[in-house]
């Protein structure tokens, strides 16, 4: 199976700690990569993570606050000395387009490689990414600003053909994508065959859905429902309920509840406010609801 691995580079919230830095990820798929959000610390993130900086394809922005985006000018000056000539995909809510551009003007100058704004309707869910492997959606989200998540879906691959099974039955090559697609294959002698004895079995498609700063919202599960591995925001535990509701963020409690209704894979907890020294409490009152929790810390990859 091609490789699915979330890498987490940042996972603090807005306040800058020495324990964690600003939001970043990076999604590797079938030998492609993504960032997501791009916090400040980013570029040194991605140094020790090992992650060349060549191939990252495009960035999704899920917000404009700071802490999701300031690393961002930075990041692509560094491509322009570094001899950058590959375009780099942005994808962000409207308002970045005239910033961004204004901090190129005044920083990057003698870019060797087109940046490309993508405009994010961040009240609608529909596909804002589409390869032969892969599709990305925007995800509504309900923060103090316009705000969404994102959701990688793997498409399906064709099963493999077994090549044993195809010479002992004497199938014809021409044959070959019709079995792929599901046919059975009926001998000279009128004997049918299934298809499940002529290819192997197909991997189930994997998907990672990204939930940015959000409040909670009861109904986010029907948007995400059945994912292989869920990034939900956990800013504050039940102990300060208080300020999630009036900074729009959620509990860890509350992103377990996400998971448990939308029946995730795994949980991945982050974005923590520095008030905790130590995240285990809201892994504790995650996995209450949801056993399969795990906090984010840097450095860390998830395999799907």
């Amino acid at each position: 199976m091609e490789p699915f691995k979330i890498h987490i580079l940042g996972c603090g919230s807005a306040l800058p700690t020495l324990r964690h830095y600003s939001s970043s990820q990076v999604v590797e798929i079938r030998g492609k990569q993504f960032m997501i959000d791009c916090g400040e610390g980013t570029q040194m993130q991605l140094r020790r993570s090992r992650i060349r900086f060549t191939k990252l394809s495009a960035v999704f922005i899920s917000h404009l606050h700071g802490d999701h985006c300031f690393g961002l000018i930075g990041m692509i000056s560094t491509f322009g000395l570094l001899g950058r000539t590959a375009k780099l995909d942005v994808y962000a809510p409207a308002a970045l387009e005239q910033m961004l551009d204004e901090q190129m003007r005044l920083y990057c100058h003698g870019l060797e490689f087109e940046v490309v704004f993508h405009v994010v309707d961040t009240t609608q869910q529909q596909v804002i990414y589409e390869d032969r492997s892969l599709t990305v959606e925007s995800v509504p989200l309900e923060h103090r600003v316009p705000c969404c998540g994102f959701l990688f879906k793997e498409k399906p691959t064709m099963p493999h053909i077994k090549r044993d099974m195809m010479d002992f039955y004497h199938i014809p090559v021409s044959q070959i994508y019709n079995i792929k697609g599901g046919a059975d294959w009926m001998t000279p002698e009128g004997e049918v065959i299934p298809n499940s004895r002529l290819v192997e079995p197909v991997e189930p498609a994997r998907s990672y859905a990204y939930c940015s700063d959000t409040r909670y919202i009861p109904t986010l599960y029907e948007r995400i429902k059945g994912v292989t591995a869920l990034y939900h925001e956990s800013t504050y535990g039940e102990d300060c309920i208080q300020h999630a509701e009036k900074y729009y963020h959620s509990t860890a409690l509350q992103a377990a509840m996400v998971a448990r209704d939308a029946q995730v894979g795994k949980l991945l907890l982050g974005h923590y406010s520095s008030r905790y020294e130590d995240e285990n409490v809201l892994l504790e009152e995650a996995k209450k609801v949801f056993e399969d929790s795990f906090l984010c810390d840097e450095q860390m990859i998830f395999e799907l």
